[in-house]
């Protein structure tokens, strides 16, 4: 008999603006920290499709997922985080206040890193990302 896993998948992604600098929100979660956007993927939801709701959801910006720059798996919570580069697409910074404190472009450097994001598997994932020259591409596709 096949027993439905238990994990949960969730979903960010690294913007840039034309600067450089990357769009972090602080959630009334995890308000020590800044973070990149993103959330949890709805049961059947395509994973592109999840980063792109969830990044318009906290941060009023429309995204186009480019490819994917990292995966990580949380053992204790089962999570399975899956970490995309994307472009701006449109729209202005606008939180969504039930659960975001606060969202900005930050210009972030390994010189600042520990200034902005304090939790050391959070910084591990924005690392991987901004360092990524090349992402994994990603597709989603209907027989």
């Amino acid at each position: 008999m096949f027993e439905q896993s238990k994990h949960l998948v969730a979903v960010s992604a690294l913007v840039k603006n034309r600067d450089g600098h990357v769009l972090m929100v602080r959630t009334h979660l995890r308000s020590d920290t800044w973070e990149l956007p993103g959330g949890f993927v709805d049961a059947g939801e395509p994973l592109d499709q999840a980063v792109c709701r969830e990044f318009l959801e906290e941060t009023g910006v429309v995204i186009r997922p480019l490819g994917i720059s990292g995966v990580y798996y949380n053992e204790r919570l089962h999570v399975l985080s899956v970490v995309f580069h994307a472009e701006y697409v449109s729209g202005e910074i606008t939180v969504q206040p039930e659960e975001i404190v606060e969202a900005k472009f930050v210009d972030l450097v390994d010189s600042n890193l520990d200034e902005y994001i304090k939790r050391p598997h959070i910084q591990t994932r924005t690392l991987d990302a901004i360092r990524t020259e090349r992402s994994v591409p990603y597709e989603t596709w209907d027989l």
